[in-house]
């Protein structure tokens, strides 16, 4: 036993005399405004559960740190014949000092909190957010989505035993072209489009890398998203390489639909051409979602 301890003490010195430190260049990013404004509809619900997520872009490797904003408002309006019909707004407030997260304020004179029938009429919803003495909006309308037929258990892989395949089975909203963002959680997020099942009843198989214990429920979710929100997730998807959030900092920058409109006076126009570096990252989107569930066997 001796012997065997000084000859590993012996390998062990000598490797750690032929080490070599390696620096690796990160490069630097600017730090942005990350929003997180994703808000997931369950219409069987009264209220529409509005969070929205501020956070500081950070370097490659380190998360990204909450944010306090001076204001943070959702309005909404109906729009006919370039006329205002009916209009609403949502006053945010911080759930608690630091932490990033908006909700509607529930300290304000009146209810601040978004009906869910108000999503039955064709609205446009505008976020405004003041942060560090600059003015961020963005602006989105609601996405229903159809509901899953069936999530059952596969026995195929792909590319080894230390996988679980999923089959999913939806049947896609006729007439319009519609876009899909699916959610399998663990940070696992699919896109697709109807441009081949229009109207159809569509199954597909998802693989996890990795297996789960008998017993272990999965849920998964479809969500209801326009095309701009698409291309976006779809850009995301391929650049994480599905190993982060949606609203965390990539490798490379993707754009969302929330602008910097300081130095703007028409607020129409949603992109400072004259400042393309001047932007935030990260995306508002109101969409319906329907979940299933699957039990491992």
């Amino acid at each position: 036993m001796k012997r065997y301890a000084l000859l590993f003490l012996i390998l062990s010195t000598c490797c750690i005399g032929c080490e070599d430190v390696i620096d690796v260049d990160i490069p630097d990013q600017e730090t942005r405004l990350v929003v997180d404004g994703l808000i997931r509809v369950d219409i069987v619900e009264q209220y529409v559960p509005v969070e929205i997520k501020l956070s500081l872009s950070s370097n490659f490797f380190d998360d990204n740190v909450p944010t306090s904003a001076e204001s943070v408002v959702i309005t909404y309006e109906e729009i006919e014949d370039n006329v205002v019909v009916s209009q609403g707004s949502s006053s945010l407030a911080e759930t608690s000092p630091g932490s990033g997260i908006y909700v509607p304020d529930p300290n304000f004179t009146s209810d601040q909190r978004i009906p869910t029938s108000v999503l039955q009429r064709n609205l446009i919803f505008t976020l405004y957010i003041r942060h560090e003495g600059r003015l961020y909006l963005a602006q989105t309308k609601y996405v229903p989505v159809v509901p899953i037929n069936t999530i059952q258990q596969g026995s195929s892989t792909l590319f080894g035993d230390n996988e679980t395949e999923v089959i999913v089975n939806f049947t896609d909203a006729p007439v319009e072209d519609n876009f899909y963002l699916f959610d399998f959680d663990f940070g696992e997020y699919l896109v697709t489009e109807d441009e081949f099942y229009q109207g159809q009843e569509f199954e597909f198989s998802f693989f996890y890398d990795q297996s789960f214990e008998s017993g272990t429920i999965l849920e998964i979710s479809i969500l209801g998203v326009d095309k701009p929100f698409y291309d976006y997730m779809n850009q995301l998807i391929v650049q994480s390489g599905d190993s982060q959030g949606p609203f965390q900092t990539p490798a490379a920058t993707v754009r969302g639909n929330v602008f910097d409109v300081t130095d703007l006076d028409n607020i129409d126009v949603m992109d400072n051409v004259d400042q393309p570096e001047l932007f935030p990252l990260g995306y508002f989107a109101i969409v319906q979602e329907e979940k299933g569930q699957v039990t491992i066997e």
